[in-house]
């Protein structure tokens, strides 16, 4: 039997310091609001969250949806590093005062709710599907288990954007793709049911692709999924310059 949260004996109390800003009133300046929270053992940061908007203030604006670290939406920033708030345990920060902001490189909406149509437009942009020329042989297209190893890599990725916000580049080049396009773009190139040809790699072979990379691995200390955008953007590169090779060969000729 599972014993409701308000009956166990809270462990602590913590102080939260949260980000508010409105886009509709943009002429009120960014500022923290400071709540007290009494957290029991095993709280989540989301949890706390709930609590604080439930119990002390009503306004304040956040994003949740699964409670279980698979729909992506509560990644936020919590006392400087990017984790998603559902799978965070409150006493696993190390401190009692806990600083939560919205992710970095989006526009803010509201307080720790950002905009994220760019980057579901970045994420379009790859075409994130599978691509095929052929009709399959029957009604299934198999995959041995290795091919399908090659993949479980990127399709572990929740599009949270945590990686997208722990990137440096972006807020230098609004550009960029970003990390979890990319890692999605190197999920269905390794996919062995992909037809798309390799030529179809040069709308990323530029400085707002794979090349825009500063290869600092902080997608991967971000990422909850462990996917590792870094390891497909190298990936990448290298069907690049392998492509490239080839067609100074004369072994390939480019394709749509």
């Amino acid at each position: 039997m599972t014993t409701p949260m308000a009956l166990l004996k809270a462990d602590s109390t913590y102080t939260f310091k949260i980000f508010r800003y409105d886009s509709k009133t943009p002429e009120k300046e960014p500022s923290f609001s400071t709540y007290q929270v009494d957290v029991v053992p095993g709280m989540s940061v989301l949890s706390a969250l709930l609590a604080i908007r439930d119990e002390m203030d009503g306004g304040l604006s956040f994003r949740c949806s699964c409670r279980s670290a698979v729909c992506g939406s509560c990644a936020m920033a919590m006392n400087g590093k990017i984790e998603l708030a559902c799978r965070t345990q409150v006493a696993s920060l190390g401190s009692d005062l806990i600083i939560l902001e919205p992710l970095p490189n989006f526009e803010i909406i509201k307080d720790l709710v950002v905009d994220m149509i760019p980057f579901w437009a970045k994420y379009d942009q790859i075409k994130p599907w599978l691509i095929r020329k052929t009709l399959p042989v029957g009604t299934e297209i198999r995959q041995s288990e290795e091919e399908r190893n090659r993949i479980d890599q990127f399709v572990h990725c929740i599009l949270c954007a945590a990686c997208y916000g722990a990137c440096p580049v972006p807020s230098r080049d609004p550009e960029y793709l970003g990390p979890a396009a990319l890692a999605k773009l190197e999920r269905f190139v390794l996919d062995s049911r992909d037809e798309r040809s390799p030529s179809a790699l040069e709308a990323v072979n530029n400085e707002k692709g794979v090349w825009g990379c500063d290869t600092l691995f902080k997608c991967i200390e971000a990422c909850p999924k462990d996917v590792r955008p870094t390891d497909a953007i190298v990936g990448l590169r290298k069907s690049l310059v392998k492509h490239k090779f080839k067609k100074l060969l004369g072994m390939v000729k480019d394709e749509d």
